[in-house]
């Protein structure tokens, strides 16, 4: 059973694999990741795709792997390890992280991860205003967006916010007052709910007042990612009935910190993202 690159031609094999374990089909998400990544899987001798990764580069800095998936009747025969060790491979020399339910938590700890910080995923229906201190992003600021992203993140992630801004709802910045950029958020629709990320800001009023402007003009529920280092901002989504539900851990490759300035990201674009 051999690797083999996926690419969106593979996408109905990559949703009918991620719903058979409960994942859902998250088409919009799944096609964001294969064309912005690379995709690798295994597949049966009948050529049924039965395990998934994606390995996105950014830049020659970091990478981030991800929807890492094994059908079922696979399950225990090392499936999901190969695959992990073959994107950390193809990453060379970058910094590599990923986003660990606690199923998988244990695989990657033996692959040599490490457990850096945890987050829960906060979902619900925004029951408060508009801050109306944000403005919506125009094509002008993907320079000044990608520029204040690079310091935060610690990595170019250019060429995956140019596609960001068209896979996405809406993109909003706040002006620092001096002509530049203090924080920038997106949010975009996935199947059940609207995911509020990146939220990038200089403190967090920012930071919360971007994500009110995003959410209060959401219809339905929304998701935010938020860090356990990150209480207030978790407690003012829980008072606006955006209530925190499952857990996972951040995860990076060996003993290095990842890169940038953590103090200003407040949530990523996806857990599959960062």
């Amino acid at each position: 059973m051999l690797i083999r690159e996926l690419t969106t031609d593979d996408l109905d094999a990559c949703l009918d694999l991620a719903e058979s374990r409960r994942w859902g089909r998250e088409e919009r998400k799944w096609r964001f990741l294969l064309e912005g990544g690379e995709g690798y899987g295994i597949t049966d001798p009948d050529g049924t795709l039965v395990a998934t990764t994606v390995l996105t580069r950014y830049g020659s800095r970091t990478a981030a792997v991800s929807m890492v998936l094994v059908a079922e009747r696979r399950e225990r025969r090392g499936l999901a390890g190969r695959l992990v060790r073959h994107a950390v491979e193809r990453a060379g020399g970058a910094t590599v992280f990923l986003n660990a339910t606690a199923m998988g938590l244990p695989l990657y700890e033996r692959l040599g991860f490490r457990v850096t910080g945890a987050a829960a995923m906060h979902v619900g229906v925004f029951g408060g205003e508009a801050a109306g201190s944000s403005r919506a992003a125009a094509p002008e600021d993907l320079k000044a967006i990608a520029d204040l992203d690079a310091e935060v993140a610690g990595a170019d992630r250019s060429a995956m916010l140019e596609r960001y801004a068209d896979f996405a709802e809406e993109l909003r910045v706040v002006e620092d007052g001096r002509g530049g950029i203090a924080g920038y958020a997106g949010r975009w629709r996935n199947v059940a709910n609207t995911v509020v990320g990146p939220v990038i800001a200089a403190d967090p009023g920012t930071a919360r007042a971007l994500i009110a402007d995003l959410a209060a003009r959401t219809r339905g529920p929304v998701r935010v990612e938020v860090a356990d280092d990150r209480p207030e901002l978790a407690a003012w989504l829980e008072a606006r009935g955006v209530a925190a539900g499952m857990r996972t851990s951040d995860m990076v490759l060996g003993a290095g910190p990842l890169p940038g300035d953590r103090s200003r990201f407040f949530a990523p674009v996806m857990s599959a993202l960062g």
